[in-house]
């Protein structure tokens, strides 16, 4: 009884002592994140739940490298139940009596099965990290201690079950494969030793799931507290939307993230449910050709700065015991700069904002957002910014294009394209009961490239019958490249300009060519007042040819890969239509090669960076490009005139510009719908 007793009274102290130090470490990091700007979530309680029960329970994201995913779905469901089993375990310790579970023995064989294939998923975890030596794995003692503690957790399920059998002289049963070998092992040794080698068991059981306990929120383990209530919280706005700042703020003292304490507690939740699996650097086209950017690590030195100045700050010491588990310092953390010391305007600028990371985030983490945030900063506190940057956006504030044209040149390629006037292209002044509004933007109105594309999809809109205007000398910029390079105003300027433009001649549907344009109008122009419909070409190129507006009857003999771009693919999820465009066409052989779709590598030009020169590893536009040679294709298609321009061009650097092509989607069609023998641009 006594000892019974002491077992008990030091289970409780046991016990309290871990519940103690894994609060106060999870509480400190709460106070952390409470050092950010509050934000409003929408209140969207079934959106939430769905995602999150598709997103936690069926691991979606995590099965985007199958491998893997299988792994960790056998580690997760394999914990919750042991849940059971750790219960069961506690009482035996505790009462010599284990949960009342009608067919235990049932309930046995599933809790060694559990056991059998956590330890096989930790075999194979192993073998990825240091055999297969996977690249976007971290090797080490701190990425391998989780290993080691689920390892010696589940042999002390199997010690302490196997002990118990010897103690009550149970047989050899296939319901307890495991335990039941350990027993046969210490088969014949005395009542007393089997229950101290019970008690061992169960002490080691106990002592290694507490020091687990406390262990994990001072690690990249943490995400298994916050990684759900991140998924749970996620924005729930359009894929890709960038919050706006108001500027009229009088009291603002600076525009952007410039510190720490400048992101939201959203993104400081971000930066604490990392699990540093390192999937988005893997898929990172700044980090795969060369550039410094990382976005794991762009999220870990943000959580290991935020956990230093919180410290620093609420003088809550975030480890227990102190400084055990610390990163290395970075000196006096309310001394260190953000952009500077923590991030490097290096890091930043290297970001193309294809959001292929996030994509591929398990965890539902943003970085993109986190990036524009410190580019605004630069740009709009610091004024620092690249200088073809900074060209590009004084080009597109004098002339509305980033070449500094005349912006009273905006129109000239109606003449040039269509001199003899057989496409009747007529502005919103003189067709005022136009039906569509076609956005040509700058590429599409300036680029001569990209005049091709511009002069195709007309041709296709007057052959399917449609009625549509452009605003000539009156359009402007959409505001995209300024607001993904950072600076804020001069998008809000051109946002507000546009926008009255628009309701000036009561637009009510909008067509364009850009996914970049596509993606800013009709994600984010709504903040502001735009109620117009917001279609990409591909969407009603697929639309009229499915109606019959469009006939494709000329064959087109050509083996034709697809290439997604970021801003239509990812963003806004539009996979589909510009492939049922291609399978329309007589003669086509589509072909997809392995990064496509929702995994398609950007082709280096977004983000601002079409307008300045990459300085570091291989040029992106070359990687895409020899990518998508990979498929022996005739012609690259595309939906973007950027994309086209960059693998154009990279076709070219690999000097394979006259065996393959580069085609946007209308004039492949337009070929199709018009024969051979008629030019399309």
């Amino acid at each position: 009884m006594t000892g019974t007793l002491i077992q008990f009274l030091l289970f409780l102290a046991v016990t309290g002592l871990a519940l103690y130090g894994f609060g106060r470490v999870v509480y400190h990091r709460y106070l952390y994140i409470q050092l950010g700007k509050s934000v409003n979530l929408k209140k969207e309680a079934k959106i939430r739940l769905q995602g999150f029960m598709v997103q936690v329970f069926g691991q979606t994201k995590l099965l985007k490298d199958k491998k893997s995913g299988i792994m960790h779905i056998v580690i997760f469901y394999g914990f919750i139940i042991l849940q059971l089993g750790a219960l069961d375990l506690i009482l035996k310790g505790l009462i010599d009596r284990g949960l009342p579970i009608p067919g235990y023995k049932y309930f046995t064989l599933i809790q060694e099965i559990t056991v059998g294939l956590i330890v096989l998923a930790m075999g194979y975890a192993t073998y990825r990290r240091y055999v297969e030596k996977l690249k976007r794995l971290k090797r080490g003692w701190k990425p391998s201690i989780v290993v080691f503690f689920i390892l010696f957790l589940m042999l002390s399920v199997v010690v302490s079950g196997g002990f118990e059998r010897v103690r009550e002289g149970l047989p050899s049963s296939g319901y307890a494969p495991l335990t039941s070998a350990w027993a046969a092992i210490f088969d014949g040794i005395s009542t007393s030793a089997a229950t101290v080698g019970f008690y061992t068991g169960w002490w080691m059981h106990l002592m290694i799931l507490f020091s687990f306990l406390i262990y994990v929120p001072q690690s990249k383990h943490f995400h298994i507290i916050t990684a759900p209530i991140n998924i749970l919280l996620r924005r729930t706005e359009p894929t890709g939307k960038l919050t706006s700042l108001d500027l009229e703020d009088e009291e603002a003292e600076s525009f952007g993230v410039g510190k720490i304490e400048d992101f939201t507690q959203k993104q400081m939740l971000d930066f604490y449910s990392c699990v540093e699996c390192g999937r988005c650097t893997s898929v990172c086209p700044a980090n795969t050709t060369g550039k410094l950017l990382s976005p794991m690590h762009l999220i870990t030195k943000l959580r290991d700065h935020l956990t230093e100045k919180g410290a620093a700050i609420t003088s809550k010491s975030p480890w227990v015991p102190a400084m055990v588990f610390a990163p290395e310092s970075h000196g006096n953390p309310l001394e260190v700069e953000l952009i500077g010391d923590v991030i490097t305007e290096e890091e930043l600028w290297a970001c193309t904002t294809c959001r292929n990371c996030e994509d591929q985030c398990p965890v539902a983490n943003e970085h993109v957002d986190k990036i524009i945030d410190m580019r605004r900063h630069l740009v709009l506190t610091q004024g620092s910014m690249p200088h073809d940057g900074q060209r590009a956006l004084q080009n597109i504030e004098r002339q509305g294009n980033p070449w500094g044209i005349s912006r009273n040149d905006r129109v000239k390629w109606v003449k040039e394209v269509d001199p003899e006037d057989a496409l009747e292209v007529r502005t919103v002044k003189e067709n005022p009961s136009f039906e569509y509004l076609f956005f040509l933007g700058s590429m599409g109105a300036y680029d001569n490239r990209s005049r091709k594309i511009t002069h195709a999809f007309v041709k296709l809109m007057k052959e399917a019958g449609i009625s549509f205007a452009i605003l000539g000398n009156e359009e402007r910029n959409s505001g995209d490249t300024p607001r993904r390079m950072g600076n804020e105003f001069l998008f809000q300027q051109l946002c507000a300009d546009n926008i009255a433009t628009f309701q000036k001649y009561k637009v009510k549907k909008i067509v364009t060519t850009c996914p970049h344009t596509y993606h800013t109008f009709k994600n984010e122009y709504p903040d502001f007042g735009l109620t117009a419909e917001v279609f990409h070409h591909t969407e009603l190129l697929d639309l009229w040819v499915k109606e019959g507006r469009l006939t494709p009857q000329f064959e087109v003999k050509e083996r034709i890969t697809y290439h997604d771009s970021c801003y239509l693919g990812r963003y806004n999820e539009v996979y589909e239509e510009p492939r049922n465009v291609l399978r329309a066409i007589p003669g086509v052989e589509l072909v997809e090669q392995s990064r496509s779709r929702e995994n398609s590598m950007c082709c280096g030009a977004g983000g601002g960076m079409m307008w300045m020169e990459e300085t570091a590893g291989t040029r992106v536009n070359v990687a895409r490009t020899e990518q998508l040679l990979s498929v022996q294709p005739t012609i690259i298609s595309s939906a973007c005139p950027y994309c086209l321009t960059m693998v154009e061009d990279g076709t070219k650097l690999k000097e394979v510009e006259e065996r393959v092509k580069a085609r946007d989607i209308a004039e492949i069609l337009a070929q199709s719908v018009f024969g051979l023998t008629e030019k399309t641009g």
